[in-house]
């Protein structure tokens, strides 16, 4: 959802640009839209993607990009969500190296994960956005917690799995751990309402719950950050389609094309940066994007 966006009522609307004498609709901003105004999409795609593919809330860049342009939040809610999607793709496949050995826990998250962005998108058409906002600044803090604290709590997870004589494996018990089917779905019902700093949350919560190496993480929060944005926005799609609203697709393909570069370029990145390093990238972007959405929202 990559990381996924900031959305707000279900209420589908022509975007609408301040302007004496009139308003004009997303189609009047794209046919107005100069080459720096492109370019700018383009650029804050390719810095979202490549954002997302490292650790995440890259929607805090191109969301607020979309807006500077002329797009109104609804409009420019759907055009991140469907550009941003092909971007955590990318991401995915560069990383299939790191994505070895986790398709038995992926088919067994990836339906906690899409059922709960289905949830939290059709819970954007029926309920005010501004009570969930509310508490997302404080979400991604405590997902920036559990990231501080993992080193830790899979030390402990370690000992605990040395000390037992079950039988299963590692493997096996964790991906039937209800606390961590229920996290994942929860992520996911968060990242299909708001988004922002998604990836933050993910990475604290598999950090936290599954003892593997940060990189491997990272690749499996791709895959399954790629299914939650891919629902919402099938879901804010087609509520727009069936429901007469507009759907800004030419800003959504621009992000699109320049994700997916950036979805390429982050996962080389990651894949060469050090455990401490990016522990300190996802914290300082976590911070960021919790003091951005409590101070300048």
């Amino acid at each position: 959802m990559p990381d996924g966006p900031m959305r707000d009522a279900g209420r589908i609307v022509p975007v609408t640009v301040g302007r004496p004498g009139g308003h004009l609709t997303w189609r009047s901003v794209m046919s107005n839209l100069s080459l720096a105004g492109g370019a700018a999409i383009a650029a804050a795609g390719f810095v979202a993607g490549t954002m997302n593919a490292i650790v995440g809330s890259g929607t805090l860049v191109s969301f607020p990009t979309l807006l500077a342009v002329g797009f109104d939040k609804v409009p420019a809610n759907m055009a991140n969500t469907i550009g941003l999607t092909p971007g955590s793709a990318s991401a995915a496949a560069a990383q299939r190296p790191e994505l070895i050995g986790q398709q038995a826990r992926l088919r067994r998250l990836l339906p906690f994960s899409i059922t709960g962005a289905v949830c939290g998108a059709l819970l954007v058409l029926l309920l005010n956005p501004k009570v969930f906002a509310k508490v997302v600044p404080f979400l991604i803090l405590l997902g920036v917690l559990l990231v501080v604290i993992q080193p830790r709590m899979q030390a402990r997870m370690r000992a605990r799995r040395a000390a037992s004589a079950a039988p299963t494996t590692s493997v096996d018990r964790e991906i039937h751990s209800p606390l961590l089917q229920g996290s994942i779905f929860f992520v996911g019902m968060y990242g299909g309402y708001f988004g922002a700093g998604q990836g933050v949350i993910m990475m604290g919560v598999l950090g936290s719950l599954l003892d593997d190496s940060l990189p491997r993480l990272n690749a499996a929060k791709n895959v399954l950050a790629g299914a939650q944005n891919g629902s919402a926005a099938v879901i804010f799609a087609g509520y727009a389609l069936f429901r007469g609203g507009n759907v800004p697709w030419l800003a959504g393909l621009i992000i699109a094309v320049a994700s997916i570069l950036g979805g390429q370029l982050g996962a080389r990145v990651s894949r060469h940066i050090k455990p401490i390093v990016l522990r300190t990238v996802i914290v300082i972007v976590g911070l960021v994007a919790a003091g951005r959405l409590l101070f300048f929202s």
